[in-house]
């Protein structure tokens, strides 16, 4: 029972450093990660194992456990701010390094992306038991559980890899990946949503990829910031906001959650410079029945100028209402309905363009659609037109007007360039 109790309140995490910061996280008994890895590590819960890999010389020392829940900036200075996303840890017994870590990490599937579970902590943990002693006495001892002699562990020399084999026997459950950011701008989901918890409703009405809001959230806010989605639709972003620890509200013209507000984007209801981020998933025309609602922006047809009047107030209010130096996330597709291209895409960025800095567009490949089939692609080749293959996400930043105008500026860049190889030259 107490075994069964031990293991399954276990949690692991596997922070890095390397030969210039471990010192100071030795020091200040502090682990930090970078944005690159802070979603993994802003799941750390105060008694989790935690681990230090050293990427320098390929070591991971152990054992620690988190004393605090991981927060932002526990102490701002560390590492000169490089690293905010920390937890306060402290030993448990004496700290041992194992060497080839990154192999042998890499042998028991255990990633720095990864929240470990259970049967994964498990695992990297027998590696450290010392000698003689016997797994369930171990596990005991590191939870500080007393039998009616008080466990005294005395660590030894690691033999991580003799230990392997045997860790090698503990049953092995899947752990949950915690996604990656995208580094492209070309991003491709092949579900709706991720994790263990929906995020949203995938079948909803052109509902919105979970992981595109993510990407947002991770990159352009940080945990307690305030998130704004106007049209709101099945809630998607207000599942990932409270999942990543962000605060949210979410409107919707119709709403169809008790915790979205009922609202007309055209009009929002909050002070100017308040929001920290702002996500829309918009209408990109009449082609879809959102709701029944008269004033339902979804009514009006792209191929007229009303439509992009209409979403320009919309743009107007989100300018008012977002933070100085802070961005805006617009997703959007173009329309080719009897035998006509409408480039919706271009026609909002052009509005856009009036009142924010462009960040960048990312290219968001369309899956789920009715016009997924055999059918419809063996039409598009035999009546030579193009299906809707992505949507852009319209990602732009809110700056002063004398910013905005003084970017539209060529500037001088020093480009490299490379002696290109002459024609005929051998």
């Amino acid at each position: 029972m107490v075994q069964s109790l031990v293991e399954s309140t276990m949690r692991g995490q596997v922070f890095a450093c390397t030969k210039n910061s471990e010192e100071e996280c030795f020091n200040r008994l502090l682990f930090g990660a970078n944005k690159v890895y802070g979603p993994s590590a802003m799941k750390v819960k105060k008694g989790d194992f935690l681990f230090l890999l050293n990427l320098s010389n390929d070591v991971v020392y152990g054992i620690f456990k988190a004393t605090s829940d991981a927060k932002m900036n526990i102490e701002p200075k560390a590492w000169g701010g490089r690293y905010p996303y920390q937890v306060k840890v402290e030993p448990v017994g004496r700290i041992i390094p194992l060497k080839n870590a990154k192999k042998l990490l890499k042998k028991l599937n255990i990633k720095r992306t990864t929240r470990m579970k259970r049967a994964t902590t498990t695992r990297l943990l027998e590696l450290y038991r010392p000698e003689g002693s016997t797994r369930d006495k171990w596990l005991h001892s590191l939870f500080g559980i007393r039998e009616e002699k008080e466990l005294k562990v005395r660590l030894e020399s690691p033999r991580s890899w003799s230990l392997l084999s045997e860790a090698k026997r503990i049953e092995r459950k899947v752990d949950e990946d915690i996604p990656m950011l995208e580094a492209t701008t070309l991003w491709d989901f092949p579900k709706q949503s991720y994790g263990k918890h929906p995020k949203g409703d995938n079948k909803y009405p052109g509902v919105t990829p979970a992981l595109i809001i993510w990407n947002l959230v991770w990159r352009y806010t940080e945990p307690v910031d305030l998130v704004l989605d106007p049209m709101c639709g099945s809630g998607t972003t207000i599942d990932v906001c409270k999942e990543e620890g962000r605060r949210v509200i979410g409107y919707d013209i119709a709403p169809i959650r008790p915790d979205i507000i009922q609202n007309d984007s055209r009009e929002i209801p909050l002070s100017n410079d308040s929001v920290d981020l702002i996500f829309i998933d918009s209408p990109y025309g009449d082609n879809i029945r959102y709701n029944d609602h008269p004033d339902c922006i979804g009514k009006v047809s792209s191929e007229t100028e009303t439509f992009y009047d209409e979403l320009e107030k919309v743009m107007k209010e989100c300018h008012r209402v977002l933070k100085e130096g802070k961005v805006l996330g617009w997703l959007i597709g173009d329309q080719w309905v009897k035998k006509r291209f409408t480039p919706v895409g271009f026609k909002v960025y052009e509005r856009l363009c009036k009142y924010f800095e462009t960040l960048d567009i990312v290219c968001v490949t369309r899956r789920g659609q009715s016009s997924h089939t055999g059918l419809w692609y063996n039409r598009a080749r035999r009546f030579n037109f193009f299906l809707r293959g992505f949507k852009y996400l319209l990602i732009m930043k809110k700056v002063s007007p004398d910013v905005l105008a003084k970017n539209k500026d060529a500037r001088k860049i020093d480009w490299t360039y490379y002696k290109r190889k002459e024609l005929g030259a051998s």
